[in-house]
């Protein structure tokens, strides 16, 4: 049975997103070459399902589906063309449509979604960002794994990963920290 694997940027207390503009701007002075190879090549090694709520989808769509272009750099460029390519789910209730390539969009059912595409042979299905859609899957008993990279900044307030009904057992499975200061983490659901 594949997984569902919540694959999360966060502040040092706790945030997910600023709330502000696309809210993970607080992600941009710890990400290096390294954290972009090791993400690719470790952390999302086995996705082969990117799942957003709606913010997070139109924010991804309008950016990456216009890269890569000739000024990215090597991460952005494998990145840009994973991302293009992977088969991508999105989750809401408003959007009419989903128009960005290899896109299944999700209005009704959630639970019910979700447990068919875990019992399809493949790889991990991510959640990308998106916290508002890690609570209902929360919510909902379908998360299996948290995969988060803890950035050394605190925004005092924003949408937290966690929200105030979340109670889990986690077993830690790996850890690593980076020169920039950045620490992941990855934990499974008991």
């Amino acid at each position: 049975m594949r997984k569902v694997v919540a694959l999360e940027h966060i502040t040092l207390d706790g945030f997910a997103s600023s709330g502000k503009d696309l809210g993970f701007e607080f992600t941009w002075p710890g990400y290096s070459e390294e954290l972009a190879a090791y993400v690719g090549d470790v952390v999302q090694a086995d996705f082969d399902t990117a799942m957003y709520g709606r913010e997070t989808y139109l924010g991804m769509y309008g950016y990456w589906s216009a890269q890569p272009t000739a000024e990215s750099t090597p991460g952005e460029r494998a990145h840009a063309e994973w991302v293009n390519a992977v088969d991508k789910v999105v989750f809401s209730t408003t959007l009419e449509s989903a128009e960005w390539n290899n896109t299944r969009l999700i209005a009704t059912d959630v639970a019910q979604e979700v447990r068919a595409l875990k019992a399809k042979a493949g790889g991990a299905l991510a959640i990308y960002a998106s916290p508002k859609l890690v609570h209902s899957f929360l919510d909902m008993g379908l998360i299996d794994e948290f995969r988060i990279l803890i950035h050394p900044v605190t925004l005092g307030a924003g949408t937290p990963l966690f929200h105030d009904k979340a109670q889990m057992n986690l077993e830690l499975l790996e850890s690593r920290s980076f020169d920039s200061g950045v620490v992941y983490v990855r934990y499974s659901v008991r």
